[in-house]
């Protein structure tokens, strides 16, 4: 019981910071990259993946990992398969501004300054990904009101 708490907790503590996150990466996109700018898109970045990866962690244990209502339930349930398909859209989305910022890190790490003229584009991506986080919320909670079951 104590552990489906934990998980549970650190499963939407992990909501918390992802949202948090990627509203302030899409924020740092839109300002000033500079060095100071580009620090604070990097600590932004390194919380989404925090987040992302503590999300996915959390959600493949409790729906796979018998702590929660058991993996049947999960796959026969419309809300859960709708979350794990914006789920999926948040990742796809993400290859392009990782990549980036990946390869700007490196560049920084080099003492070069990183082309940033997709800054822009990137920052439409983290709008549209808070979005389907949000979206998420909704499929959650209609899935733990048992909307979804089929």
């Amino acid at each position: 019981m104590m552990l489906r708490w934990l998980i549970a907790s650190l499963h939407l503590l992990a909501l918390a910071i992802g949202f948090a996150a990627i509203w302030m990466r899409a924020d740092a996109f839109g300002r000033r990259l500079d060095a100071d700018g580009l620090r604070r898109l990097f600590r932004a970045d390194a919380f989404w993946g925090v987040a992302a990866l503590l999300w996915l962690a959390t959600g493949i244990w409790r729906a796979f990992g018998g702590l929660e209502k058991g993996t049947s339930y999960y796959l026969h349930d419309h809300f859960f398969l709708t979350k794990l398909t914006l789920f999926t859209l948040i990742l796809v989305l993400e290859i392009g501004p990782m990549r980036a910022l990946i390869g700007w890190r490196i560049q920084r790490g080099r003492g070069v300054d990183p082309d940033t003229t997709r800054a822009a584009r990137y920052r439409r991506v983290s709008l549209i990904q808070l979005m389907l986080v949000a979206a998420m919320v909704f499929a959650a909670t209609a899935m733990a009101r048992g909307l979804g079951a089929g």
